[in-house]
């Protein structure tokens, strides 16, 4: 999720021009330190530019063997020849032979001899030929090389010679981490610890203990007992083995232990009586008599084999996930609220029996309505499976079963009007029934027509169910206490795995939001939607959190990961929709593979360059949906517009090229997805939405012509954040409410001089879009992040200052004077100002100021956190990670936007904060909008007194989430109509579209022509009049050139200070007297208006004394007017 705001060129042009910033908040990973990727390159022009040096030194001690070594024989400076040698140091004779290494990403391989050659991205192999394969002892063979490289040659690196190091040293692996780190015992000054053993080849020596980073104890076994602790304190352990060469292994993953109050708060006591029951070849019961605890017992956590599976708040559960035939050791602890535990219960064995016992059906998959009419439901199914045979199927309406059946298909009649929900069980020969199959709802008796929202686009001859989400006005159904949406973005990558706070499934305040946006799905190579391989380490679908209270695995579902656990919780709040975003940032132009790599596939830009590409997307995404229980999609494409150097730099040579095609295959494309989704809707009885993140920069949406698939979209979620960032100088609010004129940005850009307003703020994205569409299905954007910059110069406390990067030939790509800017790139904040920051391609840390809202809290209270360590901030080592002066808040009324600034650093951090969100609910609600998207929700903050060593510190919580609710639980209705003036009865088919638009920097001013065509089923004679309105956010003073004659009533003048006023400026236009258009024909006018529109709308034709709505609005539950006939 990202959206651009641009550099400045006054006179050429008074749009921001071509800003293309790296800005997006992207997955967090380590940080590298200086000098990492130095010592790494230094090291391998040691081993492969040596002239072979390196390459045949064999340390002392070490056993002589086979080695090889590569030197350049030539280098003319964009090209250079190598001929590497391998040689036989050891005593037998070598038969064959295989040298591999990378070449740098700048370096291409060319021609060969003398071996044989495959190639994979940067990787190389080099094979013997026939002929020169065996090699004796002291003997040696060559072969050779070419490359061709830009810049700097690169040095090869990673060589193996037939699997080992060329050094001709034998690799000697360091150990595993070990495994399962855990407690026995936890007393107020002690912890006995234990886990799983680690492997090496040469074998283990000992253990390292380490407590708080520091080794506390040095042991052979895989069991410790840490003394001399302090009660009721938190302490972080970590283990890792050392093998019989002293090589470490990685560290074990953290444990988190908190000792107990001395003699106050005792543990809970030991579970007794641990029995199983109900044990089939896959699962087993277990049932245990409950803990005692002076203060109350908490939940208990269930072993097997000493690791962790379950964690139940009750005193039994189902283990599932076991192996027929297998013999396993239960266990139990109770945990109580001090998260003391209890002794380990006593041991049960259970031995799952054979599969060929008799076990139920499988649970019916893709229960789907096939057809309806006015009183009656087709159904269909896929087939249960069952080791006996599948007896028939129950069908049940509304929780009832009211047919047998003995196929995978019924049809259910004599139905009232009204909304059903259908779900089928299988039984089997023994009379066992499988788990319900998915639940749908089908409407009999309705077209769905009159619950859709107005101006949404229907396809022609589907009937979706919209009854089923939206009310009879056309509203969204939200649930009980919700008026308004509240869309929180959940994110893949916050799982936990590399070690920095995870943000669940079971973390998000479910009871407090409408919508959930999963972030990200991708397009993959073939141009489907992915979210990537079903592996034990993918988020989505296959990964798992054992010992995490709340994430345990609903045994329903085939897949894992956060898809499970959403899909769990969905089932408990059911008021909850969940959509899968595809797309963003790093995902528009490629995709993220399984090995964490990015692929520059072409994404969205190369799918929608052709017509199959949309379709076999299109079809993916039905089927993704489906599959994985999604309320519909969300496009994240960023971006289509014919802006050069828009979006990420990554994507620029897929773009750039592409520029005047992409917004019209965008709108092929959005058009394909809304009837694919529809025919779907139609089938299942579950109605499937479609939704975009749309920018709300006026220089993206220049070149995005007139956003005209607002039409197919169920709502629109403004990317309003992003407006001011690091990528360039100007220092500002990263989502202002409201534009206070002083912009610097736009001073500089003769914005205000030349428009009267400035764009970037959230008030004047939420009006382009008004202009568009009602005012119920616009959501405005809110961050839950920071942006910001060091070494600002003048602005008040830095707010409209400057901070350039000091050397501006080190601009990031897409920035600066990479792009052909004037504009300098900024200097974006570092270190402690920037934990949630992103690296680079060569590792390093994206400068930009980017931090989760609750760390901006503690920097305000001058706490550093518990948890910087966490996100690879090394404050001992890096000046740049030390917390150092004070931070003050500050906030600007006009704007309604706060910040952080520290005067002694000379940083400045735009923030996000009660005050803010409140002003920004109290906008939603005061101008009827549909609600707020969260980027996102893992940035929210609260108090945790319990943190930081016991001393308190802000961290993840739902403070601003509920700030929202709490507006919105008792707002009137959101606004439904797309215009508040009475619009005619009736309706004429007669389009008007604005086509012909100029691209990039030519687009100015705007001048597309207005095509109206006539398919009326009469002649518009001359004299008639077309009204038809646009959005304030553009100046109320369009013109056209064609000899109609043209009149604005403006719905706002002035400048946009605290807001703009009114919502339309009305255009009347008249044809010539002279001029008619015939039956079938069209008429063109030249238009000219100088800031973006989104489509117009709200047309009224008025001929021969009546007026006539245009069918293209989509009005809701107007008649057809004999005029189109």
């Amino acid at each position: 999720m990202c959206s651009l705001c641009p550099g400045l060129s006054p006179v050429k042009d008074p749009y921001p021009p071509r800003c293309g910033a790296t800005m997006a908040i992207r997955p967090t990973r380590a940080r590298s330190r200086p000098g990492s990727r130095a010592a790494a390159l230094l090291g391998a022009l040691a081993l492969f530019l040596g002239m072979g040096v390196a390459a045949t030194a064999v340390p002392a001690g070490a056993a002589a063997g086979p080695t090889a070594a590569c030197k350049t024989a030539q280098d003319w400076g964009t090209g250079a020849q190598y001929t590497c040698t391998i040689t036989n140091g050891g005593s037998a004779q070598l038969p064959s032979w295989k040298v591999e290494f990378d070449l740098a990403s700048n370096v291409r391989m060319g021609s060969y001899w003398d071996a044989l050659l495959t190639s994979s991205g940067t990787h190389h192999t080099f094979a013997n030929r026939s002929w020169n394969g065996a090699i004796n002892p002291g003997a040696s063979v060559s072969f050779g090389f070419l490359v061709t490289y830009s810049g700097t040659l690169g040095a090869p690196e990673n060589c193996k010679l037939n699997g080992e190091s060329c050094d001709g040293v034998p690799t000697d692996t360091p150990p595993t981490a070990p495994g399962n780190l855990r407690t026995t015992e936890v007393t107020p000054t002690s912890a006995a610890l234990a886990w799983n053993a680690s492997t090496d080849d040469k074998g283990v020596k000992n253990y390292d203990v380490l407590r708080d980073g520091t080794v506390v104890a040095t042991v052979t076994g895989t069991t410790a007992d840490v003394t001399g602790l302090t009660p009721e304190t938190t302490y972080s352990f970590t283990v890792r083995a050392r093998d019989t060469a002293d090589q470490l292994s990685p560290a074990s993953a953290a444990l988190s232990v908190k000792t107990p109050d001395d003699g106050v708060d005792d543990p809970p006591s030991r579970p007794a009586n641990l029995r199983g029951s109900e044990i089939k070849p896959t699962s087993a019961k277990l049932t245990w008599d409950a803990s005692t605890d002076d203060k109350g017992v908490k939940n208990y956590d269930v072993l097997r084999d000493g690791t962790v599976v379950a964690t139940v708040t009750a005193t039994t559960t189902t283990v599932t996930g076991l192996t027929p035939k297998t013999t396993y050791s239960f266990t139990v602890r109770a945990r109580d609220t001090a998260d003391q535990l209890s002794p380990i219960s006593a041991a049960v064995s259970v031995t799952t029996p054979d599969e060929g016992q008799d076990d139920p059906p499988t649970r019916p998959g893709n229960l789907r309505s096939t057809n309806t009419t006015s009183d009656s439901v087709s159904l269909a199914w896929d087939a249960s499976t069952d080791d006996h045979g599948v007896a028939g199927y129950d069908v049940l309406q509304d929780g009832t079963a009211v047919q047998a059946v003995t196929g995978t298909a019924t049809t259910i009649s004599g139905l009232p009007a009204g909304t059903y929900k259908y779900t089928v069980r299988a039984k089997d020969t023994a009379g066992q029934v499988s788990p319900l199959s998915n639940e749908i709802s089908v409407t009999i008796g309705q077209s769905g027509g009159n619950c859709r929202p107005d101006g949404l686009y229907q396809t022609p001859g589907v009937k979706p169910p919209y009854c089923q989400v939206y009310d009879s006005d056309g509203r969204e159904k939200l649930g009980s206490d919700h008026k308004r949406r509240i869309i929180g973005y959940f994110t893949s990558w916050r799982d936990g795995a590399n070690g920095a706070p995870r943000y669940l499934a079971s973390d998000i305040p479910w009871n407090k939001i409408t919508h959930i946006n999963y972030a990200f799905a991708h397009i993959d190579s073939q141009n489907k939607v992915s979210v990537g391989g079903n592996i034990p380490t993918n988020p989505a679908i296959g990964r798992e959190w054992p010992g995490v209270p709340g994430a345990e695995m609903d045994p329903a579902y085939s897949y894992k990961g956060h898809f499970n656990l959403l899909n769990k919780f969905k089932k408990q709040h059911p008021h909850v929709k969940t959509l899968v975003s595809i797309g963003g940032w790093a995902e528009t132009g490629g995709y993220i593979d399984d090995n964490g790599k990015r692929v520059a596939s072409g994404g969205f830009y190369t799918m929608a360059s052709t017509d199959a590409g949309i379709n076999t997307f299109a079809d993916s995404v039905v089927d993704f949906v489906r599959k994985y229980g999604f309320n519909g999609a969300d496009i994240d494409y960023e971006y289509a517009t014919s802006m050069n150097y828009a979006g990420n730099p990554d994507d620029f040579s897929f773009s750039n090229p592409r520029r005047a095609t992409l917004m019209g295959q965008y709108v092929k494309l959005m058009k394909t997805l809304r009837e694919k989704l529809d025919a779907a809707s139609a089938a299942d009885g579950k109605y499937y939405m479609l939704t975009v993140a749309a920018p709300a920069s006026g220089w993206l949406l220049r070149g995005q012509e007139s956003h005209q698939i607002t039409q197919y979209l169920d709502y629109i979620n403004m990317m309003t954040y992003d407006l001011h960032g690091a990528w360039n100088h100007f220092v500002g609010p990263n989502a202002a409410l409201f534009d206070d004129g002083k912009d610097i940005e736009q001073v500089d850009g003769a914005v205000y001089s030349t428009y009267g307003m400035g764009y970037l703020n959230t008030d004047w994205a939420a009006h382009y879009f008004r202009g568009a569409v009602p005012a119920g299905r616009i959501n405005i954007g809110v961050p839950y992040y920071t942006r910001g910059w060091q070494g600002v110069t003048g602005g008040t406390n830095g707010l409209w200052g400057k901070a350039a990067l000091p050397d501006q030939t080190k601009c990031p790509p897409g920035t600066g004077g990479t792009v052909g800017s004037t504009t300098p790139c900024g200097h974006g904040a570092v270190g402690i100002d920037n934990v949630w920051h992103d690296l680079d391609k060569d590792g390093k840390e994206v400068l930009g100021g980017g931090n989760p809202m609750w760390h901006a809290k503690n920097l305000q209270q001058g706490i550093q956190g518990s948890y910087i360590r966490d996100y690879g901030l090394d404050p001992d080592a890096d000046p740049a990670d030390k917390l150092t002066g004070t931070y003050t808040r500050h906030y600007d009324n006009t704007l309604g936007a706060p910040w952080l600034w520290n005067a002694g650093k000379k940083v400045f951090l735009s923030t996000e904060d009660d005050q803010s969100i409140t002003k920004k609910a109290d906008y939603v609600v005061d101008k009827g909008l549909g609600g707020v998207m969260i980027w996102e929700l893992a940035g929210d903050y609260a108090w945790d007194a319990s943190r930081n060593n016991g001393q308190g510190e802000w961290f993840m919580g739902t403070t601003l989430t509920s700030i929202l609710y709490d507006k919105f639980k008792n707002a009137t209705p959101y606004k439904h109509l797309k215009t508040d003036r009475t619009m005619p009865s009736e309706t004429v088919n007669v389009k008007a579209d604005l086509v012909n638009y100029p691209t990039g920097d030519s687009n100015y001013p705007i001048t597309p022509k207005l095509r109206i065509t006539n398919n009326s089923g009469q002649t518009i004679p001359g004299g008639a009049t077309f009204t038809f309105e646009y959005g304030t956010s553009a100046p109320g003073d369009m013109s056209q050139q064609s000899g109609w004659t043209m009149s604005v009533q403006p719905g706002h003048t002035g400048n946009n200070v605290g807001g703009l006023k009114g919502d339309f400026h009305r255009v009347t236009l008249t044809l010539p007297s002279w001029q008619t258009i015939a039956n079938g024909a069209s008429a063109e006018v030249n238009l000219s208006y100088r800031l973006p529109i989104a489509s117009p709308s709200n047309w009224v034709l008025t001929f021969g004394g009546k007026s006539y709505a245009l069918t293209q609005d989509y009005p809701r539950s107007l008649p057809a007017s004999s005029a189109r006939k």
